[in-house]
């Protein structure tokens, strides 16, 4: 679908007109914003304690002190460098959302540009969820289409989300069509991140977002005031699509454009590691309920068991003997037999304690995954990204075989999740760490949007309560 002409002529003129002047939303669109911001803050929130997430912070305190925007857990910043330190924070716990189609974490680049330029220019919730929503937008159209060609090399959560990250920015400083093709162009020039980081689980990974978001906000600054890029990033002949993909479909850039609003179709993650797993994630757990087992019962009648899954999945998740937590977030078998072993896979499953330099310390885990099979299926990888599956089969010590299998992992709009079970996830992650004070506060915050005049008040309240929590 790449050539050496001009592919589409005007597509990224056509993608700034449109998030320049879009439409009124439809309210269960700002509603399914909402959703979004709520849980992309959850994973903020706790996320900014972890380690690197505190590194990122204190590089940004030592760019220079200015009191734009909230760094939570860290104080304030300038708009561009709260953009990097909450991206990093939002991605870090590797339970922010998912959007299957052009498989992008959005809310840790979009919202965490979207916030930081909405404090900085004192712009109330409406208008924020309105930027959260055309960030979406933009990021995820793009994202299906250059996906799956471009995710073998490149991280899009980093890459095309710096898009998003741009259009979110721009809007809220009223950026116009013209305006806003600068920015895409200086965000398509940015855009940035590569897997090699997999390799020895680097923290590359949650570094991706955060310069997205710093990009986008960078990008829409330069923009307003008059600094030009490249008017056909996306489809020119050295442009974005030619030089990150082998294979692309521009159409899905502007089909059903102000009609299908991307934001809708967003996913949610209810297990702490790469959502390639989720969906064996979830068959494991079914066939442990199903049967009852306990964890020394799946050790006594489990002779094998074997993982099938998509192609391009599997060279994210094909790591079979983790020997840090971060490594364990990218293997199928160690989550898989975290399911079957112990009905869960949160925080709790990715401790420090459970690995070493030789692997697995945990030794239920250690035992079972001897067991653990996984393997690519060219069916279902015929099925990706439209859908994201799995299937299950577990041989049992009398020869017997157990099956279970998925197209879809909770949390996907096909298997989707309520609000209530949404916010019941931000307390898990908030509640423990801030307390419960701190955790209604936000959450309060999250359903009142619309009626804040100024999110800079209320989100500096909110920062100031992280920081006395834990003081």
């Amino acid at each position: 679908m790449t050539s050496n002409s001009i592919d589409c002529p005007g597509l990224s003129a056509a993608l700034s007109e449109f998030v320049a002047s879009a439409p009124d939303l439809p309210a269960c669109v700002t509603e399914d914003a909402r959703r979004s911001v709520l849980d992309g803050l959850g994973s903020m929130l706790a996320g900014s304690l972890e380690p690197q997430a505190r590194m990122v912070q204190a590089v940004v305190q030592s760019l220079g002190r200015a009191d734009e925007s909230t760094v939570f857990s860290a104080g304030r910043s300038s708009a561009a460098g709260a953009a990097l330190a909450n991206g990093v924070a939002t991605h870090t716990l590797e339970l922010d959302d998912i959007h299957k189609t052009s498989t992008i974490h959005a809310a840790a680049p979009v919202i965490s540009a979207a916030l930081a330029v909405a404090e900085r220019e004192q712009a109330g919730g409406t208008a924020f969820l309105r930027a959260v929503v055309l960030g979406y937008e933009a990021a995820l159209r793009i994202g299906e289409a250059v996906n799956p060609s471009h995710y073998r090399y490149w991280h899009p959560t980093g890459t095309v989300a710096t898009f998003g990250a741009a259009v979110a920015a721009g809007h809220l400083i009223h950026l116009n069509a013209a305006q806003m093709l600068d920015a895409l162009g200086s965000a398509g020039t940015q855009a940035a991140g590569l897997w090699e980081f997999n390799a020895s689980g680097a923290m590359s990974k949650t570094l991706h977002p955060g310069k997205a978001a710093m990009n986008g906000v960078l990008s829409a600054d330069l923009a307003k005031l008059g600094f030009t890029g490249a008017a056909t990033i996306l489809e020119g002949p050295r442009g974005f699509f030619a030089a990150t993909t082998h294979e692309h479909d521009s159409s899905r850039v502007t089909e059903g454009l102000g009609q299908m609003w991307k934001i809708s179709e967003n996913g949610y993650k209810l297990y702490s590691c790469c959502g390639h797993t989720h969906t064996a994630i979830d068959a494991a757990l079914e066939l442990r309920a199903q049967q009852g087992w306990t964890a020394r019962q799946v050790l006594e009648q489990v002779r094998e068991v074997r993982v099938f899954t998509y192609g391009p999945g599997w060279e994210i998740v094909s790591e079979q003997r983790p020997r840090t937590p971060y490594q364990a977030k990218f293997s199928l078998a160690y989550v898989v037999s975290a399911a079957l072993l112990e009905g869960t896979v949160g925080l709790e499953q990715f401790i420090g304690g459970r690995f070493g330099p030789g692997g697995v310390t945990e030794p239920a885990i250690a035992e079972l995954l001897g067991r653990v099979h996984p393997q690519v299926s060219p069916e279902l990888t015929r099925m990706y990204p439209a859908a994201w599956p799995a299937r299950l089969e577990i041989e049992l010590m009398d020869g017997r075989i157990l099956q279970r299998s998925g197209d879809f992992p909770r949390g996907n709009m096909e298997n989707p999740v309520t609000t209530t079970m949404l916010e019941d996830k931000f307390r898990t992650l908030v509640e423990p760490r801030f307390g419960p004070q701190v955790c209604e506060q936000a959450l309060d915050l999250v359903r009142h949007l619309e009626d804040i005049p100024d999110l800079s008040v209320a989100f500096s309240a909110l920062g100031q309560s992280v920081q006395a929590a834990r003081a």
